[in-house]
């Protein structure tokens, strides 16, 4: 899953984006907040990590332009400030979950994970399709009962198709999906790692739809 991080203090910048990026999560981070309120039109993301204090502009104010705007990806608001009244605020702003510095990054991640299910519509923190049952914070993978050993862009693959059951993935998409920006991808990257999930999963878990992308094969 991708995330859009915006924090100014480089250490907590830092200890996330490499702490989430260890959890399968693949990390954009943004240290000036007007290059972070931009940075939402330029990739899929399927959450936010805003905080309030940043140089230039107002983390509020950021949240308030983006939803006035229509968009719709799930905020998770970061910040020292741990008023009542500013609680309340970035709530009906439109942020969607609030935590206060100093955090446990376990935390952080576990609220993305809760936050992105909700968007998807699920309600289980386990994700399942046919045969097949994901944990996604245990990262513990199952198959026909039968633990799997898969690598974390298998991981992040998986979780990508269990969360869109029932849709065709383009492989570009599939790209924004696992690479930020500093990472150089191979042209047949994606098909290396869908390669290995048939491998482990089964030929037919995921279907090539050709000439379009990838899908989930039979629920069995």
């Amino acid at each position: 899953m991708r995330i859009l991080l915006i924090e100014d203090d480089r250490l907590i910048g830092d200890g996330i984006k490499s702490g989430l990026t260890k959890l399968g999560f693949c990390v954009d981070w943004f240290s000036e907040g007007k290059c972070g309120q931009q940075a939402i039109d330029t990739a899929p993301y399927d959450a936010v990590v805003l905080d309030l204090s940043l140089p230039g502009i107002d983390g509020i104010d950021i949240l308030r332009d983006w939803r006035k705007s229509g968009y719709d990806v799930p905020i998770l608001i970061l910040t020292a400030r741990d008023a009542l009244e500013q609680r309340i605020d970035g709530l009906q702003q439109g942020a969607d979950d609030y935590l206060c510095k100093p955090f446990a990054l376990t935390e952080v991640a576990a609220r993305l994970q809760a936050l992105i299910r909700r968007r998807h519509g699920q309600i289980s923190p386990t994700l399942s399709y046919g045969h097949v049952v994901y944990e996604p914070a245990s990262m513990n993978v199952t198959s026909h009962g039968e633990p799997v050993i898969l690598k974390p862009r298998e991981l992040a693959i998986l979780e990508l198709f269990l969360h869109n059951a029932g849709r065709v993935l383009t492989r570009p998409l599939i790209e924004e999906k696992l690479y930020n920006w500093n990472e150089e991808v191979s042209s047949n990257a994606v098909e290396v790692h869908i390669h290995h999930l048939r491998r482990k999963l089964g030929n037919d878990f995921i279907r090539t739809v050709y000439g379009v992308g990838y899908t989930l094969g039979d629920n069995k």
